[in-house]
């Protein structure tokens, strides 16, 4: 609901629900919705490449976990869609694409079995949960100002499981394939 002050401006109020509707702010949000949509589909895609290309069972493991946990956000954005009555809608994130093609770089440019390619694997996740930490804790907070607080709840479970791969992924790393790719 929309009202218009004494100067003739439109301004975004909020429904009885507590949502902010028709404001140029909830429409950014959803189109921020949409790019990291698109950004959680083709993880998905790109994830049991970097399984398969890595050589610790631990970091194989850990990818088809972030595997599944990624198809989980893709179903609960697509609950975010429902709850704000948008269509589930993917727009093309152009910093995904681009940490999605770095990974795919690590795994051309070294040598298959070797703990320095599990390293760098673990780089290119580690740059993808910190972009996705950071759009998500951002997401978070834009739906709580807007009063959306069943979707700032969902995005927040996806915010803390983005938070647990990170660690899970740095656990990983410092259990034994940094040190072992060092002195490879």
């Amino acid at each position: 609901m929309a009202t218009t002050t004494k100067s003739g401006t439109k301004t975004a109020s909020k429904s009885k629900t507590g949502k902010m509707e028709n404001s140029e702010f909830h429409d950014f949000f959803v189109d921020e919705l949409k790019d990291i949509y698109w950004a959680e589909k083709h993880l998905s895609k790109a994830l049991p490449k970097m399984q398969k290309a890595s050589t610790s069972p631990e970091l194989a493991t850990a990818f088809e976990k972030h595997t599944a946990d990624t198809n989980n956000h893709i179903a609960t954005l697509e609950q975010v869609f429902e709850l704000l009555d948008e269509k589930p809608q993917a727009k093309k994130c152009d910093a995904m694409e681009g940490l999605l093609a770095e990974a795919t770089g690590i795994i051309e440019d070294t040598d298959t079995g070797t703990m320095i390619r599990d390293a760098g694997l673990i780089l290119a996740a580690q740059k993808v949960e910190h972009y996705e930490i950071a759009t998500y804790g951002t997401l978070v907070v834009f739906a709580r100002n807007m009063g959306h607080k069943d979707v700032a709840e969902l995005l927040q479970f996806i915010l803390d499981n983005e938070k647990a791969t990170d660690v899970a992924l740095t656990e990983i790393a410092m259990a034994a394939i940094n040190e072992q790719a060092a002195n490879e």
